[in-house]
């Protein structure tokens, strides 16, 4: 899932470049926000009307903060910041600096958030970083021809912001990752649609007005739905860690779709990306452990496939094996040894 969202969200970059030859960089930004939140919040609505889908995880009274923190976070604010940085400095030097968000993303949640990790991980994603650095390098210097320090600063701010909104979405990973997506791209959409006509940026015609719907609810809603369902299971790190090679997915399709040239950059980093991949998905990570007391709601099984073997509670009347239901629900203590990741189940300390 997280592989999934990065390939979705790395195919917007050589599309959008095909649309910015007829859109405004401001107002494309918007309507792609925008198509990813209109498109699920229509989803959503054909789902109810009918009567297929299965119950979902509601938002928690406790939850809407986090959620609130991170579409101001990454909706709002680090969208404006990327503007304001990419208006005065060279588009080269932004996207190498973008690759900050990945790092950003894993020291909040390793020193701030207190997720585990180890060494391993630590190279892991040291080689994914490494190998957006390269694809990214933008050659002659062009890094240093900043005409000052502060759009370097607003960049990396808008890092930073999209890093809290990764570990704050963590918060709410177990509600409605249909709902979490629907509600960061309209909000999103509608405060850069706001900005961007207010700067004097005109809607386009309607074939691009369309395409940059559907390629906003492809590439950020249904890529936002995977991140979130990948949060749940892998943590903030790691599932932050396969999103960071969106860049060389993004690469490849353009050598695809556009001609690009195939270049050494791009297959040193593929190679780095690959072997930060491996290390992640190889990763054997089991240990005695101690689940405290807990009780949450959230969608799970019982028996089956789905089942994670931490809901053993009962049910009256019994419910088929298999059955995905929600409600609220009790985890007593246990201690076992198994392999995990730091999902919603297993957020214990590590000495």
């Amino acid at each position: 899932m997280a592989l999934g969202a990065a390939l979705l969200f790395g195919a917007s970059t050589p599309f959008a470049k095909l649309l910015l030859t007829d859109a405004n960089p401001w107002m494309l930004a918007a309507l792609l926000y925008l198509g990813s939140g209109l498109g699920l919040a229509a989803l959503r609505m054909l789902r109810r009307l009918r009567r297929t889908d299965t119950p979902v995880s509601r938002m928690q009274p406790g939850e809407w903060p986090w959620l609130a923190g991170a579409v101001v976070t990454g909706g709002v604010a680090a969208p404006v910041l990327l503007m304001f940085g990419l208006s005065r400095m060279p588009a080269a030097g932004a996207s190498l600096l973008l690759n900050a968000e990945s790092v950003f993303t894993a020291l909040l949640a390793w020193f701030a958030f207190r997720e585990n990790f180890d060494r391993r991980i630590a190279l892991g994603m040291a080689a994914i970083v490494a190998g957006s650095v390269v694809l990214t390098w933008p050659g002659q210097g062009a890094l240093l021809n900043w005409a000052s320090l502060w759009p370097g600063l607003a960049v990396l701010g808008a890092c930073l912001g999209w890093g809290l909104d990764n570990n704050l979405t963590r918060k709410v990973a177990l509600a409605d990752a249909g709902f979490i997506a629907m509600s960061k791209g309209l909000v999103a959409g509608g405060v850069n649609l706001a900005l961007a006509l207010s700067l004097g940026a005109r809607l386009p015609s309607l074939p691009i007005l369309l395409s940059a719907g559907l390629l906003g609810f492809a590439s950020y809603g249904v890529s936002l739905v995977l991140f979130v369902l990948a949060l749940r299971h892998l943590g903030t790190a790691r599932t932050g860690a396969y999103f960071a090679v969106a860049p060389f997915f993004g690469a490849v399709l353009a050598v695809a779709l556009l001609g690009e040239g195939l270049t050494l950059a791009l297959l040193l980093a593929g190679g780095l990306m690959a072997l930060g991949v491996w290390l992640h998905a190889s990763e054997r990570h089991a240990h005695l452990h101690t689940h405290e007391p807990l009780e949450h709601a959230h969608s799970h099984v019982h028996g089956g496939q789905g089942d994670d073997g931490h809901h053993d509670h009962l049910h009256e009347p019994a419910l088929p094996p298999g059955t995905r239901h929600r409600h609220s629900h009790g985890h007593t203590a246990l201690s076992h040894s198994h392999v995990h990741y730091p999902d919603a189940h297993h957020r214990h300390r590590h000495d």
